[in-house]
């Protein structure tokens, strides 16, 4: 019986060894679904957990991984917290707020308010690795890559979106995103009015009474100064929800901004 040539087992050891490089390397480059939190400890709450639908109403089916499902797991602050600055204050009003997303704003007067959906719009992607994707126009509609960065971890991105917050806002945002009729408003969607200044507030969770069919949304938003990102307050709320209601109207009344219902926008 002919032995088996020494060259086949030392391509059955390189093939082992080149699988368990891999397995290795994936395993590495796994990422945290918030990756900012580092080895924090767990948060106190989930948005989701945080919040609950208004009685009668559930929360609409948001598919696995998908930008909704991540939103809805955003780690919060403790209940009650205050919204602070980038100074570290606490900012002026604390009347607008139901709870605070528990992520970082940086040192400068930057992650404001469209500044804060483009940072959450990043996270998420760079949590699915889809790096590729992360890109935002500045104001003068040159197109900034976070695949042109020259780290790719998260450092590397939170440095990024220091960039992108220095060039781009309401006004390049606004231009990006694709109108949406207010009766489809979906969990991800921007309200928006770009200009010098403008504002931005992003829905981030949405509900359905099944039985009339009606439907209400959250909103988070950062503001001037940059600050928590935080869930708004629903000024036309008789009970303290934060609920906001549907059909929108003419216009969507928050407790620092008044939009258009043509204000809504979808990422495209």
């Amino acid at each position: 019986m002919r032995r088996p040539s020494p060259l086949v087992g030392l391509y059955v050891r390189l093939i082992a060894a080149v699988a368990l490089a891999l397995a290795v390397a994936s395993t590495a480059e796994a990422r945290a679904p918030y990756g900012w939190l580092g080895t924090d400890p767990a948060p106190a709450a989930t948005l989701a957990e945080r919040i609950a639908p208004p009685p009668g109403f559930t929360r609409t089916p948001a598919a696995e991984g998908s930008f909704a499902a991540w939103l809805r797991g955003l780690p919060m602050r403790a209940e009650g917290a205050p919204v602070l600055t980038h100074t570290g204050r606490p900012k002026w009003r604390q009347d607008v707020h139901a709870a605070v997303i528990d992520i970082d704003i940086g040192k400068r007067d930057l992650q404001q308010c469209a500044d804060a959906i483009m940072r959450l719009r990043a996270e998420w992607l760079f949590s699915q690795r889809r790096d590729k994707e992360i890109a935002f126009d500045n104001t003068n509609g040159k197109r900034m890559r976070f695949a042109s960065a020259k780290r790719k971890d998260h450092a590397g991105l939170r440095k990024y979106m220091d960039l992108v917050f220095a060039y781009a806002g309401t006004y390049s945002l606004e231009r990006e995103l694709k109108p949406i009729a207010a009766d489809d408003i979906a969990i991800g969607d921007v309200f928006i009015k770009g200009g010098f200044p403008g504002h931005a507030v992003l829905v981030a969770d949405l509900v359905e009474n099944r039985e009339t069919g009606e439907k209400r949304f959250l909103l988070l938003q950062s503001y001037m100064p940059a600050q928590d990102i935080h869930v708004l307050k629903n000024p036309k709320s008789t009970d303290g929800s934060p609920w906001y209601a549907t059909p929108i109207g003419d216009q969507l009344v928050t407790p620092e901004w008044v939009f258009l219902r043509t204000a809504l926008r979808r990422w495209p």
